[in-house]
């Protein structure tokens, strides 16, 4: 077999075989592929794109590149949930800990976050002394203890996902949707989870900007879980403003905490109900979801979701004071108020900018050896459809840095569009589509 003929064959649009598939990953992995060949079959891939078999099949082969979690220790089903990102995504830490509180196995792997803002390890690491690298043994011991753990992957997960998404990065394929849904699922499948709920951001702050094309993606993804006899559904969202008023990473612990207290966000609430809710069908805790998010609710007012939450950053070394009283967490030395330059409505938020504006701040990554500033964000103050006068706040920055607060106050200022009071705006629902 040789790769000149794989990428001869998806050239001119034909299907590669399993076999072909899988010997195409394992010799890419082992180095016996070179990079300028890979490149061709991924711009192959981009122009001709691959049937449903064969995008189930490269992410099987994908996911086997590598380690696989077994979480057979763990007892009942374990469901997990995964978000495409966005500005302002906190959901995981208000979300996992609620879920548990209802009597699911919530067994999440993470990464560290490239971007706007740091990953859901780096956001809990505003709790002093939290520990993501627990061993498997500790991680299903907690799962089983407390219904949830969030972690950082072990192992050697996916190497040919790292391989390929570096390629594909320089290579102007990252928007090809079966490259795009294997990279996703294959960590998912190799994460070990029985049911997952896909939360697929779409709009300015997104990847996905169309919400035809995310509802495309959705179902591609859903496919492939259910090939790999997964238990699967999806929610698209809206990411045309961020997700709360919180941008950065204590700042949206925080908020997080807020949703726990019944206090949070509209928005960030209600995705939260979204995804919790199917997660709790899939893991036949409740059947439908209207019980599901009965029970949710439930969890919520009784104060077991912020308990869990507290419960979950103590075992993995967290101090849980924080929990109860966040305001004790480390603030920035900078505050400032950003003044709304004209009368008016906003119409438009260039969501994507806005995180930009976060990570000039020093909240986000450009590369994984980037130190994130915890501290550091912006917190809202209007949103798409509100009316502003002149001078009026629109959102309160944190810095450490003059410098970069007059940059990240200037990208922000270019992020929003005013017009005229009493124009109208359209503001979409946060939950755009669900896909059961």
């Amino acid at each position: 077999m040789r790769m000149v003929d794989l990428i001869e064959t998806k050239k001119h649009g034909g299907e590669l075989t399993d076999e072909e598939i899988r010997f195409m990953i394992r010799e890419y992995v082992d180095g016996r592929i070179p990079d300028y060949q890979m490149s061709a079959m991924t711009m192959a891939i981009w122009f001709r794109g691959m049937t449903p078999r064969e995008t189930a099949e490269l992410t099987l082969a994908m996911e086997h590149s590598g380690d696989v979690c077994d979480l057979s220790a763990i007892h009942g089903i374990k469901v997990d949930k995964h978000s495409s990102g966005g500005v302002g995504d906190k959901t995981s830490i208000a979300l996992v800990p609620w879920v548990a509180a209802c009597g699911a196995k919530v067994a999440k792997m993470s990464g560290r976050g490239l971007g706007f803002t740091g990953g859901t390890l780096d956001k809990l690491e505003s709790f002093t002394g939290f520990r993501a690298a627990l061993t498997t043994e500790e991680f299903a011991e907690q799962v089983n203890r407390l219904g949830c753990a969030i972690a950082a992957q072990t192992g050697d997960l996916v190497p040919a996902d790292r391989k390929l998404y570096a390629l594909r990065d320089v290579t102007a394929t990252v928007d090809s949707k079966p490259l795009i849904a294997s990279s996703i699922m294959s960590k998912k499948l190799a994460s070990g989870a029985d049911a997952i709920v896909l939360d697929v951001t779409c709009g300015s702050g997104a990847f996905m900007r169309d919400l035809d094309a995310a509802e495309d993606l959705a179902r591609t993804m859903i496919d492939i879980g259910r090939r790999a006899g997964r238990r699967i559904c999806a929610v698209i969202s809206n990411m045309d403003e961020p997700l709360g008023y919180a941008v950065g990473n204590i700042l949206e612990v925080q908020e997080a905490i807020d949703v726990l207290r019944g206090e949070g966000p509209a928005d960030v609430t209600e995705i939260c109900y979204a995804l919790g809710s199917r997660m709790l069908v899939l893991s036949d805790i409740c059947p439908d979801v209207e019980s599901a998010r009965s029970l949710m609710k439930k969890k919520l007012e009784d104060g077991s979701a912020l308990a869990r939450l507290a419960d979950m950053v103590q075992a993995q070394g967290g101090d849980p004071e924080l929990v109860w009283h966040p305001e004790n967490m480390p603030r920035a030395n900078i505050r400032k108020e950003i003044a709304a330059p004209q009368d008016g409505v906003i119409v438009r938020m260039e969501c994507d900018e806005i995180g930009n504006a976060s990570m000039i701040l020093g909240g986000g990554r450009a590369a994984r050896e980037d130190t994130i500033d915890l501290t550091v964000g912006l917190i809202l103050s209007k949103k798409i459809g509100d009316a502003v006068k002149k001078g009026e706040t629109v959102a309160v920055m944190y810095a450490n840095d003059e410098q970069k607060l007059a940059d990240a106050e200037r990208r922000f200022h270019g992020a929003i569009d005013y017009a005229p009071a009493g124009t109208p705006a359209e503001r979409r629902p946060v939950v755009l589509r669900t896909l059961d």
